[in-house]
């Protein structure tokens, strides 16, 4: 489902030939009547057919408020931009569960400074001590000594946003 490619996020992401003849078909499937286009209960079938999971109304609403003017719902090439991003998106998310698992030696679901100090060892060994503490103190973000995965796809979101601000 990821890959082991050394960067942590692509930018943008082409669909294989298969996922987009998939995304294409779960669209024509879900439109009901050939309309070209999706209503909110067509996107929401759609999103479960892809993803397994019922989107919230807060979604839906979010996907729908992004339809263009003048249109009675969800066309084909916007709905495939949007399986896109959203597919980029799980994809970001289970690299981060990779490398907090990676991180995480003893498998205890959190991790110690020490856990932090071994994987930059291997990764930046040249790396000062006091900045992995200054790193590990920094996304410890409640200061009890552990990073949660929370607190880690915290930091590695926001890692991201600032580095697409750039």
């Amino acid at each position: 489902m990821f890959s082991s490619e050394s960067r942590a996020r692509p930018w943008t992401r082409e669909a294989s030939a298969a996922e987009h003849k998939k995304w294409v078909e779960v669209f024509k499937a879900c439109d009901e009547d050939n309309k070209g286009y999706l209503s909110r209960e067509d996107f929401k079938v759609a999103v479960v057919m892809l993803f397994g999971y019922k989107p919230s109304q807060v979604e839906t609403n979010s996907v729908m408020s992004s339809v263009t003017s003048g249109t009675s719902g969800l066309p084909l090439q916007e709905f495939l931009n949007i399986i896109r991003k959203k597919k980029e998106a799980q994809i970001f998310r289970n690299e981060i569960r990779h490398i907090f698992t990676a991180f995480d030696r003893h498998y205890r679901g959190y991790l110690t400074l020490e856990d932090f100090e071994k994987a930059f060892e291997l990764v930046a060994p040249k790396l000062p001590k006091r900045v992995v503490i200054e790193v590990f103190r920094e996304v410890d973000q409640d200061s009890d000594g552990h990073v949660s995965f929370k607190d880690f796809e915290y930091a590695m979101n926001y890692g991201q946003n600032e580095a697409e601000l750039l």
